[in-house]
């Protein structure tokens, strides 16, 4: 047998560096985001801008505090990473302030306070949401309504006058262009001891999760699909997460379908899909070995549906991977590959 051999320099292939893993990553996210606005308006491309300029601008701060090079950092696109997701994660009609504070927090808390990029424990991301969410539980409640339900798509001046000034344009109220999440009522009117098919007649349900959420959640799917296919991430966690909280989810389904939604309502009705693929997948604060991985996405899903049903959040994601970014580091010592000679 001829094996193909190589001499040096060994360096790695361009595909395989940071700048251009999370170029990719920025591209899976756009057609969820497309489908978002045509579902939901304007105000996220508002606050991916107010996230990404806030991302940046912490990114040049603390390199220049920390008297580290500029420019191998700032074009490494992992800021703008970081601020895609959390602005995927706020509220599209939640105040200018919130998207920059929650950034901040993220990119200098969780991120360079522990060193930087590589070193940092837990996920920026969820780190910033977690700390809006609790800091500031009202004004992470300002959620687009559907445009086919309030009757009004807010567009781009819409979208600015909402977020810097509180209130849209043309005489309109901001209740009447904002509502409830589907996750939200469902566990409200469940709490009031209605049925899952008694809500689910709400017109904010649509054929197998929430109206216009089931089509952004497939947009992301296929966006994490494709990074697999381009190898920036293993199939191992989202595979683990959305497992995990589909069996769950059918057994307490299966058990009482009456006080139990379904496993594609859980999938497709918040921001399941979203965090297996592009949250949870964070190679530094996930699990680093494969049987590490499914260990940690099937506690992020199991916990999904622990704290929908059971906690004080309709949906559970930030809390959920935080606490298993906690786990990480026994998930990697228990299940760790041996290593032969040993």
């Amino acid at each position: 047998m001829q094996f193909k051999t190589s001499t040096a320099p060994f360096t790695h292939q361009p595909n395989n560096s940071v700048p251009e893993i999370m170029r990719q990553v920025l591209y899976a996210l756009i057609p969820g985001i497309m489908v978002y606005v045509y579902f939901f308006g304007w105000g996220i491309v508002v606050n991916i801008l107010l996230c990404s300029i806030t991302a940046i601008a912490c990114e040049a701060l603390m390199l220049w505090l920390r008297r580290r090079p500029l420019r191998p950092f700032i074009t490494d696109n992992s800021a703008l990473v970081t601020a895609w997701l959390l602005a995927l994660a706020l509220p599209a009609f939640a105040p200018w302030w919130i998207a920059v504070l929650g950034t901040a927090f993220g990119m200098i808390f969780a991120k360079h306070l522990y060193g930087g990029l590589g070193y940092n424990p837990f996920n920026p991301t969820v780190t910033g949401y977690v700390m809006l969410l609790i800091a500031f539980p009202v004004e992470m409640t300002h959620w687009p309504a559907l445009a086919s339900i309030s009757g009004h798509f807010p567009g781009i001046v819409d979208s600015f006058s909402i977020i810097f000034t509180g209130q849209p344009t043309g005489g309109l109220t901001l209740d009447a262009l904002s509502g409830a999440t589907p996750l939200d009522t469902m566990k409200t009117q469940l709490r009031h001891f209605y049925t899952v098919d008694e809500i689910k007649q709400n017109p904010l349900f649509g054929d197998f999760g929430a109206k216009g959420w089931e089509w952004i959640g497939n947009a992301f799917f296929l966006g994490g699909c494709w990074l697999i296919y381009k190898r920036v991430i293993s199939w191992h966690i989202p595979v683990a997460v959305l497992g995990s909280l589909f069996i769950i989810s059918s057994f307490f389904f299966l058990f009482d379908p009456d006080i139990h939604p379904s496993a594609l309502f859980h999938l497709f009705s918040g921001a399941a899909i979203i965090a297996a693929f592009f949250i949870a997948t964070d190679p530094v604060t996930a699990a680093t070995s494969n049987k590490g991985r499914l260990f940690y996405g099937a506690g992020i899903g199991l916990l999904i549906y622990v704290i929908r049903t059971w906690g004080g959040y309709p949906d559970a994601i930030a809390f959920s991977v935080l606490l298993m970014n906690m786990a990480v580091p026994i998930i990697d010592y228990y299940t760790q590959p041996r290593v032969f000679g040993h």
